[in-house]
């Protein structure tokens, strides 16, 4: 309720459509006539003290028509709209999840619907129902309900592939509890949108039906509309009130029908920012006490001879509403064909340093503050225009997860060809040559076969080459590899590494996100530790492994299993990573870290170098180097 009284348009909407209802559902003591009582003296006359909204044909007060009409019409819609649901929702829902004979079944009956004049059919029914409009609103209903089945099927189709879906059914919950509970909030918003339209197209039947005297005998808002197109010559104002009335009856149906689309949809994404004031900086009617505090640090000026030099990164996401620091002064460079790797236990925010790099931050996110400098240009500061000439043809992205990446409804060919086509503007045929060639470059079997596979059709090593081969696509040279192994067995991670040194040997550069030391160890050239937003070391791959200087970094390394002692419980870090509105004022590492003193909890601490500007920590007490070196 909170989310959906912040949107005006459909809350003014909803407040209009419950005074519509409750004065057409009161019309007997609110109306200040009988709707067909007649009085010929005053026919067609305009507005007056007595007829507030004028009179009819037959001297019949307009107003009080009007309400009562209300009745007939919006009883016909949800007569409609009751049936289209009741039938169409479950239809769509079970043939989405079920498939099989019943999907068959709900697409081949939409097919024929689809071909049959609807108008020809309620026509019969009003032939064999005389005069009996909810029949034939019924019947319309009933004539919908196909449609919206295939539009939900469609929608389950995408949410039962949903990993939530799938731990449902292997944790042996029944299928109409999944579909109840898991499926059908989910596609809740396409529903209501689809009621929105058929709710308005069942006024304007209505109304068709009345002005062709086709419906009922009583006070409609069709009946209205064809007395007032009969007089248009002689009374033009009885068109107005019965034609405002349903043109702003199906605009309000439509906007509060979007409104509760969005809320639904808000419990899923959070809403975007609102723009920020040119004064303040601040979003728009937020108060300055929203505005995260930060510790102002003195900024480095980024490394003009480095491939990508990020100085001060601070990005910032909408969380329950309120704008929070999730980055928070991040810096590192990286050289043309070094590889650098990022790690850190899972909400460090590794995944949203590398996502700022190319603007792709979730809904609501922006970068607060630094500078991302890549080949001479500010990222932190570029327009979309210039995002999307660097996403793909100079930095690649290489997915976590390689079959969600893929398009399933493409072969692997066509997707990598088309990424071909666009960053290098070649003909077709070239480019599927150009994607036969990245794929024998990856090292996948049997190329043409794979390039005439759909994403379902092949393994996950087989999908992360493809995912890979799409990332080279632009020939970049800085490629985005997250956790690229992480969904992979063992054998092939390790081709997928040798693939990845391969490339690296060819002079691309890279950024490594992984939870996997050994990777880190084999691939990388430097490191970045990331704990609870910040960057707390950062050093070459050797030192940092032989002699970790930050707390953290030693329990990392420390929590390898390899290193548990038969009988005693394997090593780990105490406690958990604090989100991102729980970080303490000082040391974000305060609360798990065995050298904490009351200087870490006072203030933010600031990043400082170790033995010469190549190696830098972000803590108070950093543990003592090999050969004697001092904390700066």
């Amino acid at each position: 309720m909170k989310r959906f009284v912040r949107k005006r348009a459909a809350l003014v909407s909803a407040g209009y459509l419950l005074l519509v209802v409750l004065v057409t559902l009161l019309a007997g003591p609110l109306s200040p006539f009988d709707p067909d009582e007649q009085d010929l003296t005053a026919a067609l006359q305009g507005p007056s003290g007595a007829h507030w909204l004028g009179t009819g044909e037959l001297g019949r007060d307009v107003l009080s028509r009007l309400m009562h009409g209300g009745q007939i019409t919006l009883l016909g819609v949800v007569i409609t709209l009751t049936v289209y649901l009741t039938l169409g929702v479950p239809a769509g829902m079970i043939a989405g999840y079920r498939g099989g004979w019943f999907d068959r079944l709900v697409l081949k009956s939409a097919d024929l619907i689809s071909a049959v004049p609807v108008i020809i059919v309620l026509l019969v029914v009003l032939a064999v129902f005389t005069n009996n409009e909810s029949a034939a609103m019924a019947a319309n209903g009933l004539l919908g309900a196909p449609l919206l089945a295939r539009v939900v099927r469609s929608a389950t189709l995408g949410v039962r592939q949903e990993l939530y879906v799938r731990a449902a059914v292997a944790g042996g919950i029944r299928d109409r509890v999944i579909i109840r509970r898991h499926v059908l909030p989910r596609v809740t918003g396409a529903i209501l949108v689809q009621a929105s339209v058929f709710g308005a197209y069942a006024v304007l039947l209505e109304t068709g039906l009345g002005f062709l005297g086709l419906g009922t005998t009583e006070a409609s808002w069709g009946s209205m509309i064809a007395e007032a197109s009969k007089n248009i010559g002689t009374d033009p104002w009885l068109l107005v009130p019965s034609g405002f009335m349903i043109i702003s009856f199906v605009l309000a149906l439509g906007l509060f029908t979007d409104g509760l689309r969005d809320t639904f949809a808000e419990r899923y994404a959070p809403p975007a920012d609102k723009p920020p004031s040119r004064r303040t900086g601040r979003p728009r009617g937020a108060s300055p006490a929203s505005a995260p505090v930060r510790a102002k640090v003195p900024v480095e000026e980024p490394d003009a001879d480095a491939l990508l030099s990020v100085r001060g990164l601070t990005v910032s996401l909408r969380i329950e509403g309120t704008p929070t620091d999730v980055i928070r002064d991040v810096s590192f460079d990286l050289r043309a064909g070094d590889v650098l790797g990022i790690v850190g236990e899972t909400g460090c925010g590794k995944t949203v340093t590398a996502t700022s790099l190319l603007g792709m931050l979730p809904a609501g996110g922006r970068i607060a503050s630094g500078t991302i400098r890549f080949e001479g240009a500010d990222l932190a500061r570029a327009d979309a225009a210039t995002l999307r000439a660097v996403r793909g043809r100079r930095i690649g992205w290489i997915s976590q997860d390689p079959i969600s990446s893929l398009d399933p409804s493409f072969t692997a060919g066509a997707q990598v060809a088309e990424a071909v086509r666009l960053h290098t503007g070649c003909s077709r045929r070239q480019a599927r040559r150009r994607a036969l060639e990245l794929f024998e470059k990856v090292r996948l079997p049997d190329p043409a076969r794979v390039a005439g596979s759909y994403p379902h059709q092949l393994s996950g090593g087989m999908a992360q080459r493809v995912g890979i081969a799409a990332a080279l696509a632009g020939e970049p040279s800085l490629v985005i590899a997250d956790e690229p192994t992480t969904a992979l067995d063992v054998t092939v991670q390790a081709e997928i590494l040798d693939l990845l040194r391969e490339l690296r040997s060819a002079g691309t550069a890279f950024i490594l996100i992984t939870h996997d030391w050994g990777v880190l160890a084999d691939l990388c050239d430097r490191a970045v530790v990331m704990y609870a937003g910040e960057v707390v070391e950062e050093a070459e791959v050797t030192a940092l492994v032989t002699t970790p200087a930050h707390p953290y970094t030693a329990g990392l390394l420390g929590s390898d299993p390899h290193h548990a002692l038969p009988g005693r419980p394997l090593p780990a870090v105490e406690g958990a990573v604090p989100p991102p509105a729980q970080w303490p004022v000082g040391c974000h590492f305060q609360n798990r870290c065995p050298r904490v003193t009351d200087a870490c909890k006072e203030k933010p601490v600031v990043i400082s170098h170790l033995v010469g500007p190549t190696r830098s920590t972000r803590c108070l007490r950093p543990l003592e180097l090999i050969g004697g070196g001092t904390h700066e």
